[in-house]
Formats: C-alpha cells, structure tokens, sequence
C-alpha cells in the first residue's frame, strides 16, 4: 500500500495571472501558501485483475480506457501503468472540493506522487507540478491556471513567476520569521458554506483575457502588482499593508465577474471589517468557498463571525509538499 498527501492552499496575493490567457501574454506573478489541509490518495494491489476507483463515487473498471474519472485515466497513462492492471486508488480530503483551496491540483499532484512511486519513479516536485499541469490543461483543456499544481508539489509560502515560454521560477518567500508566525497566527478561515467549479468562474475570465478584452487584462496587469506588492510587505514585515492589498484585491477581483460574489458574502464581509478584520478575500476563483481574513483581535472576528453563522477552519502552514506518508 502506497499512501500520498498533497496540502490545499490558500493565495496570498496575485491570484488569476497563472492562467495561460494571461501569462504567455504578460507573464503571471502570485504568492501561495500551502497549509497542513491535505487531500490524500491510497493506492493497492488487488489479487484479481481490474480497477477499483473511490473518489465522490465508485468505479470499477477492466481497462484504463474505461476510466471516466478524466484526471485518474490521464494520469495512469502519464505514468506509464499497463492497460490492464491490478490496482485499487481511493482519495480523499479534509475539506470538500469547491471550495477555493486548490483542490484539484493538490487530488492530482498526489495521485500521480502515488504512481509514481508505484513504479518506482523519482521526480522533482518540478517534474509533478508539470505533469499535473499537463493533465489538467493540456490534456483536458481545463480553463485553470498553474498555481493549484505548483504550491501542492512544493509547499511553503512561495512566490511563483509564470513566463511566456511556459517555465515557471519558484520562489520561497523571504519572510522573518516573526512576521511568519504573526501571519499564521492571525490569518482566519471561514465557510461560506457555497461550493462551486472553479471552471465555471474562470471561463468569464479566460474568454475575456484570450479575446484581449481591455478591461479584463487592465484589472489583471493590477491585480499582478498587487501579487508583487504583498511580497514586499510581507518580506519587509508589514502585516497590515499586506491586510490592506488583501481588501484592494478583493474589491478589483469582484469586478472581474458577476459570479465573484453575492450579496450574503458581500454582507459577511462588511461584518468582518466591522469587526476587527483588516482586511480580507474570497480565496480561489471566487463564487463560494472561504473567506480569508487578517486581523489583531481574532477573538472579536471569531465571536463575529461565528454569530453570523459561519465555521472557521484553523490551520497552519505546510513546508513539505506533495510526498509519501506510508509504504508497505
């Protein structure tokens, strides 16, 4: 038995320019931080021939061209694995998918971290973040970016910058550590409550940037700047300028699409700032999910926010990546 984990992530600032409309365009620049939430995969032999598949359903199946899990059938071709094996793959979470945390990328980064080591393969988290992002969107032309996939493979608190040419540079953040545990410390997460494809939010968006809309690629070229900027306040330690892009961000990313938000996470949100939060997102593509908020009166957020109606997911940061956590 072969037991993988991908950590979920969260996006501290120039999220929407790793999508391929923007970046082989303009070149795309974010901050991600992957935290201690993971989705797993479990990987057996079985004594009779066949594949055995459980995710939000179950699958069993003679041949991977029978898979109709698109990413599960990509990536055992990716990895090489017979047509015909003996294999049973079980995923699961410790958040629901939907829900602005990367999801996908974090199921694919360790379900191909599994086969992989399965065949005895070693790759750099370079290697599984590229694959990942062939599958996704390449192969199953995925209207995402490339954040999902990266942060999953590596961990940490990293500045990613996509190139035209397709290459990515991978930058740990250079933060104090003072300001590291200030971060974590006072970073807050709540549940919405809505879940939503991030596909569905990101088309808007990839149509528009593909079709050279003005408005779309202005709001991105700032939203971009943003992501550089939250790197130097969070490099020079200054929390609450980071807080303060945080709601700058927010405000431009709504204006991207109608689905962004709503009227109850616009009020949410309002509550927050009225309640201690210096500012705050909804992470991920936006339509549901989490909200994210920075605050020095956590207590009084928490007592807010929990009065609202809302449950708060605590977390820490991950450093360590897509990796094994048990082989038998």
């Amino acid at each position: 038995m072969i037991i993988t984990r991908s950590p979920l992530r969260i996006t501290l600032g120039g999220g929407g320019t790793d999508l391929p409309s923007y970046y082989e365009q303009h070149d795309g620049f974010l901050v991600s931080a992957a935290i201690d939430k993971y989705v797993y995969i479990t990987l057996m032999e079985m004594f009779e021939p066949g594949i055995l598949l459980k995710y939000s359903r179950m699958e069993r199946c003679k041949s991977i061209s029978e898979v109709e899990h698109p990413i599960v059938r990509e990536a055992l071709r990716m990895v090489g694995i017979d047509e015909h094996p003996s294999l049973e793959i079980a995923s699961m979470a410790d958040i629901p998918a939907g829900t602005g945390l990367g999801s996908s990328g974090a199921f694919t980064t360790a379900l191909l971290k599994a086969l992989h080591t399965y065949r005895h393969n070693i790759l750099h988290p370079r290697e599984i973040a590229a694959q990942a992002c062939d599958i996704e969107l390449n192969k199953l032309h995925e209207p995402i970016g490339r954040q999902d996939q990266y942060i999953a493979a590596f961990g940490g608190i990293t500045c990613f910058h996509y190139l035209a040419n397709g290459s990515v540079e991978v930058m740990p953040l250079q933060m104090p550590e003072e300001t590291l545990f200030n971060l974590q410390d006072n970073l807050l997460l709540f549940f919405t409550g809505y879940t939503r494809s991030a596909s569905g939010i990101l088309k808007e968006q990839n149509e528009k940037t593909k079709a050279l809309d003005r408005e779309m690629v202005e709001n991105l070229h700032f939203v971009k700047e943003l992501g550089v900027q939250s790197m130097e306040a969070l490099e020079g330690g200054n929390l609450r300028e980071f807080a303060r892009l945080m709601d700058v961000h927010w405000q431009r990313k709504k204006q991207r699409s109608a689905g962004m938000s709503n009227l109850q996470v616009n009020e949410w949100y309002d509550h927050a700032l009225a309640n201690g939060a210096l500012g705050g997102k909804l992470v991920g593509a936006g339509g549901g999910g989490f909200l994210m908020f920075y605050t020095e009166d956590n207590t009084r957020l928490r007592r807010a926010m929990r009065e609202k109606g809302l449950r708060e997911v605590r977390f820490r940061f991950d450093f360590e990546g897509t990796k094994v956590v048990a082989q038998d």
